[in-house]
């Protein structure tokens, strides 16, 4: 055990399986909700609801920037919370009632809605979901202060993350094949796993894993520390880096129906199918890229998957008509999924041990806000650009096929090609990231010094001793 600066005590050894698979429970349920708001829910609305795609453009490039503030903002706040039940607990715990009643009102929505109901539950959605995800994505990077740990306990977050997408996309196919049911239950299915499995799997993180005290940091955080935070080259292309390489697969989900209908003549049943096979890839991709970073670091890993996505979406757009290669090509995109997640959420919990040795404070709550603004840029980028491109090319989701030869190559192209570059363009720019194996050590060992001097000065001064220590030397 080691104690930190701010006094709590943390595991230097590796958790066991078991208390991170409890840990990392709620992301299932988090996931659940997530994805199917830019996946099922525009597509379920536009043609089971009569929403025209103007309005759900709008609405969802809206609900994003809302969200883009919303999570730096709650980043915070969480850094500047020392309740009696934790700094983080609190608000994994407060945002379930208005993640439970929004997921409600969203996917049991019926026909007659419009743009102003779906904007006002986004709203709430995104406020409960991200109360939960904030805190629990700061939490992990406590729970794990080591380089190749939080590979490890994200690497785990991330696998949960995807167990919850393939759940949740197994919801529509299982109610039409198992029940002979409608896409309609399908869509509400959804919603009410979301609503059965988040109470249990939270109630279980919290029960599972100690939070470590924190002493409440010298120097209140600040919201002009982001622009601080923002001026450091390492976060800038982490952030970069994390637009780039999520806008890519959030544009291909939000047209995945509308291409696989429209261009190679799969019903949305059996699209979901598929799809269910891109997340199962992404699933055994998730420990694959935890083994690769730790043996040549997690940015060389990331810049591999970043690669091996713009190959595998390109080839979408070449590959031959077919089921078997629907499969093929599915699985292929899925693998690099995970490593985004995984590997981009570890080097902040690093950059957050670099910024804590510079500044004494801890600002993870801040960091974590920033990359999590950043994942909602490239979902409202995605959706806003993919439905303007295809309203602007005329395309309509009812005609399907019988779309006109222009806006049937716009969709192709939106949907492979566009992301492909995205993911080449993420490749180069984290290349250039710095903070490795042996940089974080030097951090950590400077830092463990620092910990272990204030523990101890405060250690004398309760037991009545003046005598003067000197803190140790910074060697970096």
């Amino acid at each position: 055990m080691t104690t930190t600066e701010q006094g709590g005590p943390v595991a230097t050894g590796p958790m066991s399986n078991w208390r991170l698979a409890a840990f990392a429970a709620p992301c299932i349920p988090v996931a659940a909700m997530l994805m199917p708001v830019t996946v099922y829910l525009p597509n379920y609305y536009a043609t089971e609801l009569g929403v025209s795609l103007a309005v759900l453009a709008s609405v969802f490039a809206v609900i994003r920037l809302f969200d883009l503030w919303l999570d730096p903002i709650l980043g915070l706040l969480i850094d500047r919370t020392n309740s009696r039940w934790g700094r983080y607990r609190p608000w994994l715990v407060g945002g379930l009632p208005i993640a439970l009643v929004a997921a409600w009102m969203l996917f049991m929505a019926k026909p007659g809605i419009d743009g102003t109901y779906i904007l006002a539950w986004l709203v709430m959605g995104f406020l409960g979901q991200s109360m939960a995800s904030m805190a629990h994505v700061a939490w992990a990077a406590r729970i794990a202060p080591q380089y190749d740990q939080r590979s490890r306990v994200y690497g785990w977050w991330q696998g949960f993350t995807v167990a919850g997408m393939i759940t949740v996309l197994a919801m529509p196919p299982l109610m039409k094949i198992g029940f002979g049911l409608d896409h309609t239950a399908g869509v509400k299915a959804m919603g009410w796993f979301v609503i059965a499995t988040l109470p249990p799997t939270i109630l279980l993180a919290v029960m599972a894993v100690r939070e470590p005290a924190v002493r409440p940091n010298a120097h209140p955080p600040h919201w002009r520390q982001y622009l601080a935070l923002l001026r450091r080259g390492t976060v800038l292309r982490l952030l970069a880096t994390d637009i780039a390489l999520g806008t890519g697969p959030a544009i291909a989900g939000s047209l995945f129906f509308f291409y696989f209908e429209a261009i190679r003549g799969v019903d949305r049943s059996l699209g979901g199918l598929l799809l269910l096979l891109y997340f199962v890839g992404a699933l055994a991709g998730a420990p694959l890229w935890t083994r690769l970073a730790r043996r040549i670091g997690k940015h060389k890993a990331l810049m591999i998957a970043a690669l091996g996505y713009a190959a595998a979406q390109a080839s979408i757009m070449i590959a031959p008509l077919g089921l078997a290669w629907g499969i093929v090509t599915m699985v292929l995109a899925g693998l690099p999924f995970s490593a985004g997640p995984i590997l981009l959420r570890a080097m902040m919990a690093d950059v957050g041990d670099e910024e804590r040795l510079a500044s004494g404070v801890d600002r993870n709550g801040l960091l974590f806000g920033l990359l999590s603004g950043t994942v909602k840029i490239g979902s409202a980028l995605a959706v806003f650009v993919g439905f303007q491109a295809l309203s602007v090319a005329g395309f309509e989701a009812k005609l399907g096929a019988a779309n006109s030869d222009q806006a049937l190559l716009a969709l192709s192209l939106a949907f492979s090609v566009l992301p492909a570059l995205l993911g080449l363009v993420s490749a180069a720019l984290i290349a250039g990231h710095r903070l490795d194996a042996t940089a974080h050590a030097v951090i950590r060992r400077d830092l463990d010094a620092r910990d272990g001097f204030v523990v101890a000065a405060a250690a004398s001064d309760e037991a009545g001793d003046g005598s003067p220590a000197a803190p140790p030397s910074r060697s970096r």
